[in-house]
């Protein structure tokens, strides 16, 4: 169903007394109407009474929807979230429990407000944490309703609020952390030149791969042969080329490359091994190369 969100109504003709003034001018008796819609099955007949009770109280949820207006939401969306409120109230209302406008409102309101808790935050935040924000939020505004009322203290909000001073601390946290602040926002330096938040951040260093798999490499290569620990010093240390290791162990060039492939997979393969065969186990960089 599509919800118009005007407003207007027909004019009152001059020869014509106002109704007499509800609680609220925007709460029409439709006490007949409810009626009509309990009793209406499915079909034309309750779709009919149902939007006429919608355009009927929808001015309730605009003026509820306006409490919440400068919040960071268009007040068009907000007459949009408390319109849909206004049908769940209306589906939902047994006309023999009540008055519909104390019914209507605090679902209208309920709605509103998941809108604000579930859309509105620009991350996701735990509802626990929400909560405490709410309270935080109350207890300040109690405190300092007075006019000349200092800024309470966070031991002043936890003592009327009911909380701890940890969880007044995560509340006022919350508090302040509505929107995100850009990566690209520009921040002021000493120096008078400007950088960005960006700047500021960390960054992995791929260093400790080298460190973990030189760690990882020490027993295995202990456990080598002296020549093809010699070789893999040579090679690897002093950056010398197969064909000069060669020479200087009187054996061929490509006698030197199959040791060092052989010798690079035993270490590789024993490494692998134990780390399969304990709980956590990491991921080694695949490489023929291992630094001893």
């Amino acid at each position: 169903m599509l919800i118009d969100i005007s407003t207007s109504r027909p004019d009152t003709p001059a020869n014509q007394s106002a109704p007499a003034r509800r609680p609220h001018d925007d709460a029409p008796d439709t006490a007949a109407l409810f009626q009509r819609l309990a009793a209406a099955g499915d079909g034309p007949e309750r779709e009919a009474v149902r939007d006429e009770l919608v355009s009927s109280w929808l001015p309730m949820a605009h003026r509820i929807a306006g409490r919440f207006r400068d919040r960071g939401e268009s007040l068009e969306d907000l007459r949009q979230v408390a319109a849909l409120g206004l049908v769940k109230a209306i589906d939902r209302f047994d006309p023999d429990r009540g008055a519909f406008e104390s019914y209507a409102v605090p679902t209208i309101t309920g709605e509103v407000k998941r809108h604000f808790r579930d859309r509105m935050w620009a991350l996701r935040v735990p509802r626990r944490v929400q909560e405490l924000r709410n309270k935080v939020r109350v207890a300040r505004r109690e405190l300092t309703q007075n006019p000349g009322s200092p800024e309470p203290s966070v031991a002043a909000i936890a003592a009327h609020a009911g909380l701890t001073e940890e969880e007044v601390n995560a509340g006022m946290e919350a508090i302040d952390s509505f929107s995100t602040l850009s990566l690209d926002a520009e921040l002021s330096a000493g120096g008078g030149d400007g950088y960005s938040l960006a700047d500021s951040l960390g960054a992995s260093d791929s260093s400790y791969d080298t460190v973990v798999d030189r760690e990882s490499a020490k027993e295995g290569l202990r456990r080598l042969p002296e020549r093809e620990r010699a070789i893999l010093y040579m090679r690897f240390f002093e950056d010398m080329t197969q064909s000069r290791i060669a020479d200087r162990l009187g054996i061929s060039q490509m006698h030197v490359s199959r040791l060092i492939s052989r010798s690079c997979a035993r270490v590789r393969d024993e490494v692998l091994a134990e780390r399969a065969n304990r709980p956590g186990n990491g991921r080694m960089r695949p490489t023929t190369d291992p630094t001893p």
